[in-house]
């Protein structure tokens, strides 16, 4: 048997109520993932069913949402920390902000109407209290930042982006006292069992509020990923590379992604899959959390022209979970997105049986070198190690290529586990057939067996 403790694939529940999560463990486990990131966390309206309520937090010190309880995710921790193979579970946090509430003291949180609240349902709020004196307020308008909103002009400029506000969210200062309570907040987290945190708009938040936490040596167990949305060279320059520099954490791969969105664009070049790290077009395989489609793209009308076609997608997943290097993440929902062209392209996306192919094949070959085979602008052929070959056509066309066998286990029996084709590789060139806008990944059958 393989070390399943080498397993890395990140299911995000994306608006998964907690008991959802618990009652799919099993399915979760057979699919191959390692982690799973959990929504958002903090107190949030629970009546409140929209998603972007719980990215828009109402106190640190309560863990309850429209998805569920203290106690629930107490229960989903223990199940995967006890099940086999174990998973691990990352919460998403969101600190840069506080909700945008219309009342009179807008700027006080949890408020006077939750404070009453949490009084005269003091069981429930006592339940699910995750830290601190209830009886009190957290915050108050000495807390934020009160430079007025991002105007369009500003959103290249990183002190606008990190000192004003994001949509109207209040914005929090990076003061003593909300630091503390966010070290508060994160210990108690740690203590329930939480392996690691991403962290939500990250690009809005001070080096000062991230090195309390995730580069923070108490907190260096865990690991902690951040939000850092850009969709230029020069976003990157601006919000990226600076936080690279300035931190230890991990980042989604933006320019991984937007290099995949045109490389599958009806003008763009496989090529530039080959080896993107190099031209600096991805992440370096330890900092970078990868992936296809992330909540914000579909839900925000700004990202939508991001999507991949339907079918790219698949393919540009069977790049990241064929490729060396990065955590990759995976998207499954339960039909957030409010247009009806989405309905279904997300749902239980996490155990389809492709995508359920592809992280066997990645969970099989995770660790071993990355070589390229044969590349084209619409062709691209790499092997992993000796065991596992990827092939990649985007064109509507059949693709023919004669690839060198040197580096594989040959002679070798081969499976494609995504189609279920078998094949023996032999001599020191063999032709591969990969049809129109499809996939392959190839396994060696005694890699598949140890599996």
């Amino acid at each position: 048997m393989r070390n399943l403790s080498t397993r890395n694939v990140t299911l995000h529940a994306f608006n998964w109520h907690y008991t959802d999560i618990l009652d799919n463990l099993d399915s979760i486990r057979a699919a191959g993932y390692g982690a799973i990131l959990v929504p958002p966390i903090l107190y949030s309206d629970p009546r409140g069913d929209q998603w972007w309520q719980r990215y828009q937090p109402k106190d640190y010190r309560v863990l309850l949402s429209h998805l569920g309880g203290k106690r629930d995710l107490e229960n989903l921790i223990a199940a995967c920390h006890n099940g086999t193979p174990r998973l691990r579970v990352y919460a998403d946090l969101v600190i840069n902000h506080m909700a945008n509430e219309d009342r009179p003291d807008r700027f006080n949180f949890p408020g006077e109407a939750e404070l009453e609240r949490y009084k005269h349902e003091s069981a429930l709020y006592e339940e699910n209290r995750l830290y601190g004196d209830l009886s009190q307020g957290l915050f108050s308008p000495w807390d934020f930042n009160h430079a007025g909103e991002i105007e369009g002009h500003e959103w290249g400029d990183r002190g606008a982006v990190q000192f004003q506000n994001l949509s109207g969210l209040p914005d929090l200062k990076d003061s003593d006292w909300v630091l503390q309570q966010q070290h508060l907040m994160v210990t108690a987290l740690v203590r329930m069992g939480f392996d690691g945190f991403r962290i939500d708009a990250i690009k809005h938040i001070t080096e000062r509020m991230i090195d309390n936490l995730g580069d923070n040596p108490e907190f260096r167990e865990q690991f902690w990923f951040g939000e850092v949305l850009t969709g230029s060279d020069r976003d990157e320059e601006v919000f990226l590379e600076p936080f690279l520099r300035e931190t230890h954490m991990a980042a989604y791969d933006f320019p991984l992604f937007q290099t995949l969105r045109q490389a599958f664009s009806p003008a763009g070049s496989l090529r530039t899959l080959a080896k993107p790290q190099d031209q600096g077009n991805a992440l370096f395989w330890n900092r970078a959390v990868t992936f296809v489609v992330n909540h914000d793209i579909p839900h925000n009308d700004g990202f939508r022209s991001w999507l991949l076609d339907h079918q790219d997608e698949q393919l540009a997943y069977a790049y990241i979970l064929g490729r060396d290097g990065g955590i990759p993440l995976v998207y499954s929902d339960h039909n957030e997105s409010h247009f009806a062209k989405d309905t279904d392209r997300w749902l239980d996306a996490y155990k389809r049986p492709e995508l359920a192919a592809m992280i066997q094949f990645h969970n099989a070959v995770h660790g071993q070198p990355m070589a390229v085979l044969y590349e084209t602008d619409v062709l691209l052929i790499f092997r992993r190690g000796a065991e596992g070959i990827v092939a990649i056509n985007k064109s509507g066309a059949d693709q023919w290529a004669e690839i060198n066998t040197w580096g594989l286990t040959n002679p070798g029996n081969y499976q494609d586990l995504v189609h279920r084709h078998s094949m023996t590789l032999s001599g020191n060139q063999f032709p591969l057939f990969v049809p129109p806008r499809t996939a392959q990944m190839w396994l060696v059958e005694s890699a598949i067996a140890q599996e």
